[in-house]
């Protein structure tokens, strides 16, 4: 299928440029700040024997967590060529037994955490850039918080215009990145060479095997350097496997191992409490440039994230798991190029107020990592059953392998755990309320569906009062918007007893949201006449898709159905959601959560694009 071809598409150095730009920005700066934190978490004095045993752990993370389990294994669990934790979910959690409700609300949970990280990667990053002049000079500290604010209000203020102008320009500014961060290290490698002995993860073992309990706050830090590696899946269908990989093993895996071997150097020689190792490296004469660069590389990793953010988003809204918002698509070319107002706005206030609270890239380190590797931990689960239900691996030959990855991310949940006091618990709060949200309004428009199935038996008689004449016909088309595969809808037959008339050619439109990422072209549309001009429509649209329904519509028409979508007129349901007498119902909260979102979601203009001089919405009142 093309879409599997476009996961696997060859290397190129354009697309593994744009995988530097586009994946490793989050991945790629996290040497500005984990080495400081996990000193910072070691008690600020950290023995050679100690800092390789840190170092020894940052690399077997980056090899067992970021090159085997997402290059190798997570990212062979495309959806159609989709990645990212929903495209897994859809993939794997189909079915409606208690394993797969298991798998699904997994899939959600781990989704509505990246919304924590996605708060918390922009406020760490800049913070942690613009600190570096602290090397040079105390004077600046003041303003560092500030300045941070004014860069992370700037950059959710231009989200409007979409990347698409300056995108261009960041697989070339993470090139000179990488390139720059490598050579500091090779530098700080160079005045002691015995950091490489790190390799050995004997030295890993003996940190965790002496210091007992007390290593979970050091992994708490460790964690820090694979941050940023559910990018690298979520970004699959955009970029290629392929790229994906090859800037990894080639360009951004050396270049990370290179700098964090160079910062250990460091803690061979005196180093002051509070110090970054990551500046230490920097000549003075290069000092302001490499700050600056670094800001500007960390702006590009907090782009990454807020951009995955709108993707999520999408996707969740056309799963069924998140009401209609506002998209605007920002580039005629790029389907992934869109903005979602809500979620910006939501994000920049929440990520001003953390690092207005925190005011330091040490201090807010203690809120990072709970978000993430929770999410981690949920997508080995479904790598797992991914490994069992669609790769046909037996036990024996999937456990051992999960289990591993399994161990690890164990590892790493538990000692992120420790940082909830410290703020931790900032993400998983935001993830805990996304996900009631999610829950809530797919158990809502259950309901409401159920409500309008018993609408639609009581329109049965309609197609026998047709035949028989006693419904005027009168000239025009309208079009049905309806959530009903029913043939005539409940908003039709209310049309009828309202105006005591239906135009000659009426359509009943169901538009459809599969769990899979795009729907070819030869199944977008399904036309079926139900009597003497009227029409069911079926239209289907992948959840990675930006609707476009005019278009679905002239691909009707060259399946017979004689309808014109400009100048049609459009009938949608506006639905007053009121309070069951059933127990079946939704909880209070949820329903004061359930009604909100309805009240506040898109209107069907907006949604799909319709001219609002061609729409008539229909108020109705349902129980849930």
């Amino acid at each position: 299928m093309a879409q599997d071809n476009a996961a696997s598409r060859r290397t190129t150095p354009a697309l593994a440029l744009a995988a530097l730009g586009i994946v490793y920005g989050d991945l790629g700066t996290s040497p500005l700040y984990t080495m400081q934190t996990v000193v910072n978490d070691a008690g600020g004095h950290v023995d050679p024997h100690l800092a390789l045993g840190i170092l020894s752990l940052i690399f077997w993370t980056l090899i067992i967590t970021i090159s085997l389990k997402y290059c190798v294994f997570v990212m062979r669990a495309d959806n159609h060529g989709e990645g990212g934790i929903l495209a897994l979910m859809s993939l794997i959690g189909r079915n409606s037994s208690e394993k797969g409700r298991f798998l699904v609300y997994c899939g959600l949970f781990g989704a509505a955490l990246i919304y924590g990280d996605g708060i918390i990667t922009p406020a760490i990053s800049v913070l942690s850039a613009l600190g570096g002049v602290d090397v040079a000079t105390n004077v600046l500290d003041p303003y560092i918080m500030p300045l941070a604010v004014v860069i992370l209000v700037a950059l959710f203020a231009a989200q409007r215009y979409g990347t698409a102008k300056i995108g261009g320009l960041f697989g070339p500014v993470m090139l000179v990145w990488f390139i720059v961060i490598g050579l500091l290290g090779i530098v700080g490698i160079l005045h002691h060479p015995q950091v490489l002995m790190a390799a050995n993860p004997y030295f890993g073992y003996s940190l965790l095997a002496t210091k007992g309990w007390a290593s979970f706050v050091v992994l708490g830090g460790v964690f820090l350097a694979s941050t940023g590696g559910e990018a690298m899946y979520a970004d699959m269908g955009h970029i290629g496997r392929n790229p994906i990989r090859s800037s990894w093993f080639f360009i951004v895996l050396p270049a990370c191992l290179l700098n964090y071997a160079g910062e250990t150097a460091l803690m061979f020689g005196p180093m002051k409490a509070g110090d970054n190792p990551f500046f230490l490296l920097v000549p003075g004469w290069a000092l302001y440039p490499v700050v600056a660069l670094s800001v500007v590389a960390t702006i590009i990793a907090s782009q990454a994230i807020i951009t995955g953010s709108y993707s999520l988003t999408r996707q969740a809204m056309q799963l069924g798991w998140f009401p209609g918002l506002h998209i605007n698509q920002t580039s005629d070319r790029e389907y992934g190029q869109i903005y979602v107002p809500f979620v910006n706005w939501i994000m920049m206030t929440l990520t001003v107020l953390l690092t207005i609270t925190f005011q330091t890239s040490d201090r807010l380190a203690g809120a990072y990592g709970t978000a993430v590797s929770t999410t981690m931990l949920l997508t080995t689960a479904l790598l797992y059953a991914a490994m069992r239900e669609r790769w046909g691996w037996s036990n024996l030959r999937a456990i051992p392998i999960a289990g591993l990855f399994l161990v690890v991310d164990l590892a790493f949940f538990g000692a992120n755990l420790l940082k909830i006091a410290a703020g931790g618990w900032v993400p998983l709060t935001f993830g805990a309320v996304i996900f009631a949200s999610m829950i809530t309004w797919r158990r809502g428009t259950t309901l409401l569906r159920v409500q309008l199935t018993k609408l639609t038996e009581e329109s049965k008689p309609f197609l026998a009062k047709l035949v028989a004449g006693q419904i005027t016909r009168v000239p025009g088309t309208a079009i049905f918007l309806s959530r009903s595969s029913a043939p005539v809808p409940p908003l039709m037959t209310r049309h009828v007893a309202q105006f005591g008339v239906l135009p000659e050619t009426a359509v009943s439109l169901m538009i459809k949201f599969e769990e899979i990422p795009r729907v070819g072209t030869s199944e977008r549309v399904q036309v079926d006449k139900v009597a003497d001009g009227i029409w069911h429509l079926t239209v289907r649209f992948g959840f990675v898709e930006v609707p476009n329904l005019a278009l679905a519509l002239r691909q009707a028409q060259e399946k017979g159905c004689p309808v014109d979508p400009d100048k049609a007129l459009y009938f949608g349901g506006r639905d007053d959601v009121v309070c069951s007498k059933t127990k079946a119902g939704l909880a209070m909260w949820q329903r004061l959560m359930f009604g909100f979102m309805y009240r506040n979601s898109i209107h069907t203009v907006d949604r799909f694009s319709l001219s609002p001089k061609q729409v008539v919405e229909i108020g109705r009142q349902l129980e849930v």
